[in-house]
């Protein structure tokens, strides 16, 4: 797979757990804050398609430390996120996955 298609898709999927709905006096929800007010559960399911990012990031040569880092905020937004009420606004306000994305992104752009 070619570096611009690995990009694009660690893109896609942050897109989709990060943003992938406008509500109104809330801002933008994805499948990761929605999935996430299911308790406890909900935040674990979205910790593979957190960590494809992550694998993405690791395909695309992003430093070792680099890749340990993205998934320890993708750990660090399951377990908080599995806490009512707070993690639920957590999900909905952090955006891990964009954040592991924009990482990638600035690797991508260095080299």
């Amino acid at each position: 797979m070619s570096e611009p298609a690995r990009l694009t898709r660690a893109r896609t999927v942050a897109e989709l757990l990060d943003a992938a709905f406008t509500l109104p006096l809330v801002g933008d929800v994805g499948i990761d804050g929605i999935v996430g007010l299911l308790p406890v559960a909900g935040d674990w399911l979205t910790v593979l398609p957190s960590t494809y990012i992550v694998y993405q990031g690791y395909r695309l040569g992003l430093p070792k430390r680099a890749c340990l880092w993205m998934l320890l905020l993708v750990l660090v937004e399951a377990t908080l996120g599995s806490v009512p009420i707070v993690g639920d606004a957590l999900d909905i306000a952090w955006k891990a996955n964009r954040r592991n994305v924009a990482r990638i992104e600035r690797h991508v752009d260095a080299r």
